[in-house]
């Protein structure tokens, strides 16, 4: 016998959680109310029943919040991207900021300094330079679509459906990347379909067409990676030529044929088919390669500031030596070479520490070094021995946050500053409660890098009490 499906009619929503929910209360009980905005009279639907707090979804809108606006893209609600698009972008920098206050009082248990407005996105729409879009035979279907008598187009290209990693949402147009990503991406899914090119079918791991890369830089060059499931040469020619002569602006296009049951490509062969094999950004004076297993800041002409903020909260002279954390293909690590005496950069990823050397030779930097290798087991008192001890230490770890051996580490070497740049309040919050045995916060700023998402970038300034 099916459980019986709790609603609660004419809720009021308080204010915003973390992760894009949104909180009401009822009988002093917490609810996190997805596709809710603060000030909304709404009807839910709980989802899940836990002990301290539950679950929900909006099943009706009674009385729309005044921070509601209409959201801009046709696939809103469905598409696991851009969830705050019903949110005005003065609000959702409101509560981004207040996220990360709320995370280091409430985890990091921390008194901080004041906080400066949060630093915006210079666009809200067309921002990213990188988008990743699955082909696929049988896309994800609305209820009006499957209620149809009509025949229906199956086939399609664009994003996984939350939750489902075997569905796909057809994309009509993204405002994620700007032109000519959409017109890339439509073309190719035209000319599949006249061709009766196969879509691929993750469950039985068949199809032709399998994956599309799309990335650009702000100096105007553009990558585009094919990824194919079958080796049928002759197609795979026929559509990469096609590309190549609709698409003169594409300075790196490349294929690869990846036969494995899973989507990392990090361990494939790409052929370029034409152009050369990576793409040049650029940042003041310096330019960094990207290939197409590179590891790059998603929103380029944010990722600018970002560095700006972690650069200038190192108060860097020039005689000092500096640790480059998590340093991947070495950005932040050559972004502040200039003005330090040395940087080392370490990173888990050995194939991004070749591009950070890469980018320091084509830069004519010589003060930098890195090592690929696990973090924790990297930096002991064997290595900052070997290399003279850091000044300042710049860590932009992932979500995960830091190991706690690492956290150990940097309580023992104790360098003067300390640079944390995260993308989650909550683990860095964490780390900096480890931290702040030895540590105190002096300076915070946070940076929108993912406009009309609940995701915020903030840089944090520790110093050695």
């Amino acid at each position: 016998m099916s459980k019986k499906v709790k609603h609660y009619e004419n809720v009021y929503i308080e204010n915003f959680a973390a992760e894009g929910k949104s909180i009401a209360r009822i009988e002093d009980k917490v609810i996190f109310v997805n596709g809710a905005v603060a000030g909304d009279w709404v009807d839910i639907e709980i989802v899940h029943q836990k002990k301290n707090y539950a679950e929900a979804n909006v099943s009706r809108i009674r009385k729309p919040s005044e921070l509601r606006t209409e959201p801009f893209c046709s696939h809103f609600g469905l598409c696991g991207g851009c969830k705050w698009q019903h949110l005005d972008y003065e609000s959702q920098l409101k509560f981004k900021q207040q996220q990360v206050i709320d995370a280091l009082e409430r985890i990091g248990k921390i008194k901080l300094p004041e906080c400066p407005p949060i630093l915006a996105s210079p666009k809200s729409k067309y921002y990213r330079n990188k988008l990743d879009f699955t082909f696929s035979d049988k896309r994800w279907l609305t209820s009006a679509e499957i209620a149809s008598e009509e025949t229906i187009e199956r086939r399609a290209i664009g994003f996984h459906i939350p939750k489902r990693f075997d569905k796909i949402i057809d994309v009509d147009h993204c405002y994620l990347q700007p032109d000519p990503s959409n017109s890339i991406r439509l073309a190719l899914k035209n000319l599949a379909i006249e061709n009766d090119y196969s879509f691929f079918n993750l469950l039985e791991q068949t199809g032709l067409l399998r994956g599309l890369m799309i990335r650009n830089t702000t100096i105007g060059e553009l990558m585009v990676v094919v990824q194919f499931r079958e080796a049928d040469q002759v197609a795979i020619d026929k559509i990469m030529n096609f590309l190549k002569t609709n698409f003169p602006q594409i300075t790196s296009l490349q294929y690869v044929i990846n036969q494995k049951r899973n989507e990392d490509l990090s361990d494939q062969h790409f052929y370029v088919f034409d152009g050369k094999p990576y793409i040049i950004e650029q940042m003041e004076n310096l330019q960094f390669r990207i290939g197409a297993k590179s590891f790059f800041q998603t929103n380029s002409e944010q990722a600018y500031h970002l560095y700006s903020v972690a650069r200038d909260f190192a108060q860097l002279s020039g005689n000092e030596v500096v640790y480059d954390l998590y340093t991947g293909t070495g950005t932040i690590a050559n972004f502040v070479a200039a003005r330090a005496k040395q940087v080392i950069g370490i990173e888990y990823v050995a194939v991004a520490i070749e591009d950070a050397k890469i980018n320091s030779e084509i830069n004519q930097i010589r003060n930098t070094e890195f090592w690929a290798g696990d973090m924790k087991d990297i930096l002991n008192e064997s290595f900052t021995a070997q290399y003279a001890k850091p000044d300042v230490i710049i860590t932009d770890p992932p979500r995960a946050g830091m190991h706690q051996d690492v956290v150990n580490q940097l309580l023992r070497i104790e360098a003067s500053r300390i640079i944390y740049v995260s993308c989650n309040p909550a683990t860095q919050a964490r780390d900096v409660n480890w931290l702040s045995t030895k540590y105190e916060v002096k300076k915070i700023q946070p940076v929108d890098m993912f406009p009309h998402t609940y995701h915020v970038e903030n840089v944090l300034l520790m110093e050695l009490k």
